[in-house]
């Protein structure tokens, strides 16, 4: 830290010396006419010979991230957003602004133009016949920034982490390029992209605990969404057969590898169709969007790899939990579930339903193997208060969860459109949430209002993005995928 300390106090001194010699550490103008890799893509057949005939000159800006001094020259590489570039920095040619030279830094921001060559070690370079100064860096860039111990640091100071790990400006890149493919799916296939609120009166559209908040104006306290499901609908009730929104929810619970309390999702809803139509649909959007994301159906992951090939395998929760050696009883016994449950060593709250303590089971033992792309279909009803009952089996809905490696990645029903089914359902999640289940859902008199108007069939479904763009970078932790995940306060 001392060290670090003296090389900061040096840098002020530095900057205190440019201002006094006249010099604006903090130009605010210079108009780059080339970027590092389109620079090095064109000429990458250009020989010396060539470019020394043909007197190649460009003007580049970026930041200095590695510099060699030798007296009256010096080579450095500046970075800007498409990669490195070296440049040839040299007395005789510059002259008086190689004073300037003298008092730059690792991290320094600078603007230059001059002429391209190569080396004799055949870099492609740019000889510097004129240099800016754009900002001076007071701080000096991590010598030693990748490994475990520096995590944490990385994630806390997102800037510094671009600058020095390239790989981590490609995640986020890759990030972008995912997010614009699902808008070309959806978009292509007559979807149309929708808003809708952020701050709720009533939390609704998933089970979960919300975050709170006041509006001033209005003097009423509002939660910040935990999902759109319940706006989406409405609109499917007032005319629109196709819409999807791409946003963040906010969910007051546990931070983890695969959990973040702000979270991006991909929620769509088509009339007149059901979660069979949506299995199909989905293998064809991962497929899609794997395709021009990545440019392949087969993804590396940790020790797998993810074959994202249709169609995959649709098994229904109950025949899960079944092959994965739950008993018959325990499977249609809610006191017996309870028991072999807590025999296994799982915290089950005295006031969870047959449906919830099946859930915890699944959870423990079966969602860990999920690794290949898994429907699983037809959960008990209980779990589901939105979704359509089967017609077959009552106590079941249609709805299923894709699982790929070992995570819930997408969610998905058959949408109940029968306002007085909803609102019994309704009515019973708002009795659980008084007896203390605090993820219970609320009750949504509006929306019941809404579906009594009349709501088509319907399918609808959600996928996290987060949890998408992990599997498509091989990254490991919803961290990796977020630029600025959420943090204890720094100490």
């Amino acid at each position: 830290m001392e060290e670090i300390n003296d090389l900061i106090e040096q840098r002020f001194k530095k900057l205190g010396e440019l201002r006094s010699g006249g010099v604006d550490p903090y130009d605010g103008k210079f108009d780059p006419e080339s970027h590092a890799e389109d620079l090095k893509s064109a000429h990458q057949n250009s020989t010396k010979e060539y470019l020394e005939q043909e007197a190649v000159y460009t003007s580049a800006a970026g930041r200095i991230v590695a510099m060699r001094d030798f007296g009256k020259a010096s080579f450095a590489h500046i970075q800007d957003s498409t990669g490195k570039i070296q440049i040839y920095l040299k007395k005789d040619v510059l002259g008086e602004q190689y004073a300037l030279v003298k008092k730059l830094d690792i991290g320094d921001i600078v603007g230059i133009a001059g002429r391209v060559f190569r080396t004799k070690t055949e870099e492609l370079t740019i000889q510097v016949e004129k240099i800016v100064l754009l900002s001076k860096s007071l701080r000096p860039l991590p010598e030693k920034w990748h490994g475990l111990k520096d995590i944490e640091m990385r994630y806390r100071q997102r800037y510094v982490d671009l600058i020095v790990n390239p790989d981590v400006k490609g995640v986020f890149a890759k990030r972008s390029a995912i997010i614009k493919a699902i808008r070309d799916f959806l978009e292509s296939r007559g979807f149309i992209e929708v808003e809708t609120p952020m701050m709720h009166q009533i939390p609704g559209g998933a089970s979960a605990r919300p975050f709170s908040t006041h509006h001033n104006a209005l003097d009423i306290d509002l939660f910040l969404r935990i999902a759109p499901e319940l706006y989406l609908k409405r609109l499917l009730v007032g005319g629109y057969e196709k819409v999807f929104e791409l946003n963040k929810n906010f969910r007051n619970e546990g931070i983890s590898t695969k959990h973040n309390p702000e979270f991006t999702m991909l929620e769509f809803y088509v009339a007149y169709k059901d979660y069979a139509y949506l299995m199909s649909f989905t293998e064809e959007f991962f497929a899609y969007v794997a395709n021009r994301a990545v440019g392949d159906l087969k993804i590396p992951y940790g020790d797998a790899v993810i074959d994202l090939t249709p169609p995959w395998p649709r098994i229904p929760m109950i025949e899960a939990l079944k092959q994965k050696g739950v008993p018959e009883d325990v499977v249609t016994d809610p006191g017996k579930a309870r028991d072999w449950a807590r025999s296994k060593k799982l915290d089950i709250p005295a006031t969870a339903s047959h449906g919830k303590v099946l859930d915890e089971i699944f959870t423990e033992f079966v969602e860990p193997e999920l690794i290949q792309p898994t429907f699983i279909t037809d959960y008990p009803v209980e779990l589901s208060p939105l979704a359509k009952r089967k017609p077959s089996a009552p106590e079941l809905v249609e709805r299923f969860e894709l699982f790929i490696a070992a995570r819930e990645i997408a969610n998905a029903f058959s949408e109940l459109n029968d306002p007085i089914d909803q609102k019994e359902r309704l009515t019973k999640q708002a009795q659980a949430k008084q007896a203390g289940d605090e993820e219970a859902q609320w009750m949504d008199e509006d929306f019941v209002r809404a579906l009594e108007y009349g709501m088509p069939p319907a399918a609808g479904e959600g996928i996290g993005i987060d949890r998408l763009v992990m599997l498509l970078t091989g990254s490991q932790s919803i961290r990796d995928v977020i630029l600025f995940p959420q943090l204890k306060p720094e100490q």
